[in-house]
């Protein structure tokens, strides 16, 4: 039995949304080597393995924010240059990376997040958001919306990725 088969509505709702997106996501990298993962395909810096590092990232922090707040992320406001180009590197395979690690690393934190979706007491606590200039000062943010935007965040980068992977050899993910 599955964590969608014996959780109620909304729980179920979020977590079959997340699969689908994680796996469309996953699906872009089928059959690629490491250095492939890597490959920039368009004019953007983005490869199929970095996206799948800065979702990953991203859950990750996402949900870490849902159970411990805002210092979790940090003051981006305050974020120097390298730590900008720290950050920058959750977009690119780096060397050593392998592209079965990233997976691996991406299931973890998956999992992780769809047992915190399961067993969240209250899916509307909310949390102030952290400083950022592309937040709203004062604002705060339910569990639900947190939720929300890594699916939204998960549904956009693997549309990104479909458009790399059939910029690199034609497959696609749909079609």
């Amino acid at each position: 039995m599955t964590t969608t088969e014996i959780l109620p509505g909304e729980r179920a709702d979020l977590l079959e949304m997340l699969a689908k997106h994680r796996h469309f996501l996953r699906f872009t990298t089928r059959d690629l080597t490491d250095e492939q993962a890597g490959l920039r395909t368009t004019v953007s810096e983005l490869c199929l393995g970095g996206l799948i590092k800065h979702v990953t990232a991203a859950e990750r922090n996402w949900a870490a924010f849902i159970v411990d707040g805002p210092s979790v992320m940090g003051d981006f406001t305050a974020m120097t240059e390298a730590d900008w180009a720290r950050r920058a590197d959750e977009f690119r395979m780096l060397p050593g990376e392998t592209l079965a690690g990233v997976l691996a690393d991406y299931a973890e934190v998956a999992r992780r997040t769809d047992e915190l979706v399961a067993t969240l007491p209250d899916l509307g606590a909310t949390q102030p958001l952290p400083k950022a200039p592309w937040f709203q000062a004062e604002t705060e943010w339910s569990a639900r919306r947190v939720l929300m935007h890594i699916l939204a965040e998960t549904a956009q980068h693997a549309g990104h990725a479909d458009i790399i992977r059939e910029s690199l050899d034609g497959a696609k993910s749909m079609g």
